[in-house]
């Protein structure tokens, strides 16, 4: 009975970190029940799942950081469309390798990102009004280099391979991937390690703990959960290289925001700005620092965007950064800012996408998918605010 008023205070507290995982867990029961022959959690099908929303997740890690630190980026799909064209052309009309024409968008993407925040920090404009600005001029940019052919196709199977390409295996095994039950374990130790490592720390300090059967239950879920979708992963070509792109960046940005000075300086920046800058916190550094993120990430997403179509088109980008805001908020990023965490973005963003690959599987429309995700995203917004009241 005390461990399970344990778990009740625990779940209460945490609702907003748990809710999301609860929530990913209820969409994919549901539409493994009732889409034709369960296929929604079909190895193929999650695989594809995963893939397809490679770019939209790589947005939604960076859109964390902005909503942390109060502002939005509008412009982030005209961006990750324009700089999806722009690698293209330097590679296949201009014959630039691969390994150059990769580096040079990623630092463009992150100078632009940078541009937008110095206006942002530096001028005072609005990052509504700015990132708008960048929406319609780089979505005219997209027009204009496109314009002559519409479609580019890259014939080039290295690039293509970034967003469709999967992990040669080094061991064969009937019906299974083996390197990636090899990656799921050792991502499984990792997380244990990682996780008795904090207990510790917190215990020496003598912070608050979970009590022993409620931190391993904790951890026997996520093991099982991480063993499970390896086990499904490797039952079709396992790991792909888009899944390693996102997990690298998911584990890069979680360090910097949970391990580092500068994480901690964003969301102090994010709680209380005018605080941060009494505390000698440099405020538009530190917004400079996240525009010029955002603007790498997008980079990034084009580029993946651009591998998995295997061409550059007019219409690249589009509604991206609806579906990064929507991913984050749904997540538990909150409106107010100073909230937020990338895991939980990931998990927001695979929510948005399991519920379109889950209508589109069961012969739902396009309009009826879009109402349904309106409503969910604003629901998660709902939930914050209320929270939030509760909280004060």
């Amino acid at each position: 009975m005390r461990y399970l008023i344990e778990f009740k205070n625990m779940m209460r507290i945490n609702i907003r970190e748990y809710g999301m995982f609860i929530a990913l867990f209820l969409i994919v029961v549901f539409f493994t029940m009732f889409t034709p022959n369960n296929v929604f959690f079909s190895p193929r099908n999650i695989s594809n799942l995963i893939n397809q929303n490679g770019y939209i997740a790589v947005l939604a890690v960076g859109m964390t950081l902005v909503i942390v630190i109060r502002h939005i980026d509008l412009s982030v799909g005209s961006v990750a469309g324009f700089l999806g064209a722009v690698v293209t052309i330097m590679m296949v009309e201009q014959n630039i390798p691969m390994q150059l024409a990769i580096p040079a968008v990623l630092v463009f993407g992150a100078i632009i990102g940078m541009f937008n925040g110095l206006l942002i920090a530096k001028v005072g404009m609005p990052a509504f009004v700015v990132t708008l600005a960048g929406m319609m001029a780089f979505r005219g940019g997209l027009f204009q280099i496109t314009q002559r052919t519409g479609t580019i196709l890259i014939g080039i199977d290295e690039f293509n391979a970034i967003g469709n390409g999967f992990i040669p295996d080094f061991a064969v095994l009937d019906d299974f991937h083996f390197l990636t039950l090899v990656v799921g374990a050792i991502g499984i130790i990792l997380v244990i390690f990682f996780q008795f490592k904090e207990r510790s720390a917190k215990q020496r300090y003598k912070f608050d703990v979970p009590s022993l059967p409620i931190f391993v239950s904790k951890l026997l879920f996520i093991a099982m959960a991480i063993g499970y979708l390896s086990m499904v992963l490797s039952q079709h070509n396992g790991l792909s290289w888009t899944v390693v792109i996102v997990l690298l960046v998911v584990i890069v940005y979680h360090f910097i925001t949970s391990k580092t000075v500068l994480g901690r300086h964003i969301y102090a920046v994010g709680s209380n700005p005018e605080a941060s800058k009494l505390t000698g916190i440099s405020v538009s550094k530190i917004t400079v620092f996240v525009f010029g993120s955002m603007g790498m990430l997008a980079a990034l997403s084009g580029i993946l965007f651009t591998a998995r179509l295997q061409a550059a088109t007019i219409n690249a980008g589009e509604f991206f950064e609806l579906d990064a805001i929507a991913g984050a908020f749904v997540g538990g990023v909150s409106s107010a800012g100073g909230v937020g965490k990338v895991t939980g973005s990931i998990i927001g963003a695979l929510v948005m996408a399991s519920l379109t690959n889950g209508m589109q599987l069961m012969g739902r429309g396009t309009s009826e998918q879009h109402i349904v995700r309106g409503i969910v995203l604003l629901i998660a917004v709902a939930f914050d605010v209320i929270s939030r009241r509760k909280s004060r």
